[in-house]
């Protein structure tokens, strides 16, 4: 049995230091702002999560409901393992993203393979989605990683060099510095075998929760294309809620 998962959470390392507003003061007001939203003061500065969620995904052009957890961590990377149905049928499986090195493995009944993948396509994406995912792990984004600009007072940008890759990540954010939506230039591994590309990866977010002292958005509208007319009908394919959020 894979115990990557429970290795992954068992041996994450506690948070030693605590959010202080005054660490974010030189920011920019936009990164600010939202760094204060969701980071109460004295929350701990937690480079890994574990997050239970719901909701559903798009397989084969049709909407199938799955429940899932995720352990994350900043150092390591992540697991996001789920259970789904595919034509009536119980599927199961995960995906990894651990030191650099990303895969997809999943089954009917825990038996027949449905979907294997590997190699550097793969693990290139992977790292795009986990610097997605940073925002669950906003204790993260203030690491020697990060680097915050903005383009303006609603929308904070984060320069992410970590995992292997570079990621662009933006995030438009409300009056408070509730995150309404993210993006980023995340690469796109063709199933048809055609040559990797980036495209823009991102979609919506809102129902903020308290996570504990972290407020994140509990529900999420994600895809490829975003901000392009195709989303709706060829690049959304993950809509959740989170249901538990437990910082390390």
């Amino acid at each position: 049995m894979d115990r990557s998962f429970e290795e992954l959470w068992e041996t994450a390392p506690r948070a030693t230091q605590r959010f202080d507003r005054a660490s974010v003061a030189a920011l920019p007001s936009a990164a600010r702002r939202y760094l204060e939203h969701t980071l109460a003061p004295g929350a701990p500065l937690a480079t890994a999560a574990l997050v239970r969620m719901h909701g559903t995904i798009k397989v084969g052009g049709s909407w199938a409901p799955f429940d899932a957890e995720q352990v994350l961590r900043w150092d390591r990377g992540f697991v996001w393992r789920a259970r789904s149905r595919m034509k009536g049928l119980p599927v199961s499986g995960a995906d990894r993203f651990i030191d650099e090195e990303g895969s997809m493995r999943w089954k009917i009944l825990g038996i027949v393979p449905v979907m294997t993948a590997s190699g550097t396509e793969i693990s290139r994406a992977a790292a795009g989605r986990f610097h997605a995912e940073a925002m669950w792990l906003p204790g993260a984004l203030l690491s020697g990683d990060v680097t915050w600009t903005e383009r303006d007072g609603a929308h904070p940008h984060a320069a992410i060099r970590a995992h292997g890759e570079g990621s662009e990540l933006d995030l438009a954010i409300d009056a408070v510095g509730a995150i309404r939506a993210v993006s980023l230039p995340r690469w796109f591994a063709a199933a048809d075998g055609a040559p990797g590309r980036y495209e823009t990866f991102g979609g919506t977010c809102g129902d903020d929760r308290a996570f504990g002292l972290v407020t994140l958005p509990s529900t999420y509208s994600l895809g490829w294309f975003y901000g392009e007319e195709r989303f709706e009908t060829e690049g959304e394919f993950f809509r959740c809620t989170l249901d538990s959020v437990e910082h390390r």
